[in-house]
């Protein structure tokens, strides 16, 4: 099973999102970022290129011929990991829904928004993990936010 990371209290979900892609990236890892709202999965691509003035995340959709070259995958349908030599790769969700195929991951990141009806999905997206044995681990965005 995989380890799952519940990040709660996000201001902003698809920034706190790119910061996570961007962090992964820097240490030499590979993500596939899922989300089955075709609008989002765009305007996070479009935040991905200028959400800071000096940090660059090399990403494609996952189909893309560049794929296999590009550390980052953009996908609006489920995919298993892609395989091959080099660190393990993530699953960032950024989906309403438990990302399919989670258990083929060794780590899946989930943010959640501060609206109530952010909050209550993502409590239905742990209780549907922790019914399928993943390890959780909740981490408080807005606490660190606030230490800043």
């Amino acid at each position: 099973m995989a380890r799952i990371d519940f990040a709660f209290g996000a201001s902003d979900r698809l920034r706190a999102a790119c910061d996570a892609a961007y962090k992964h990236y820097r240490k030499g890892g590979r993500l596939v970022v899922y989300c089955t709202d075709q609008t989002l999965l765009e305007r996070f691509d479009l935040m991905l290129w200028g959400f800071e003035a000096t940090a660059f995340v090399p990403h494609v959709l996952a189909d893309d011929a560049l794929a296999p070259q590009t550390p980052v995958w953009l996908s609006s349908k489920p995919i298993q990991p892609p395989a091959g030599p080099g660190p393990a790769v993530w699953l960032l969700n950024l989906d309403e829904d438990c990302a399919p195929g989670a258990e083929h991951y060794e780590r899946v990141l989930e943010i959640v928004p501060q609206d109530e009806a952010s909050v209550q999905a993502g409590r239905k997206r742990w209780r549907q993990y922790k019914s399928q044995g993943h390890d959780l681990h909740a981490h408080d965005l807005s606490r660190a936010a606030a230490g800043r």
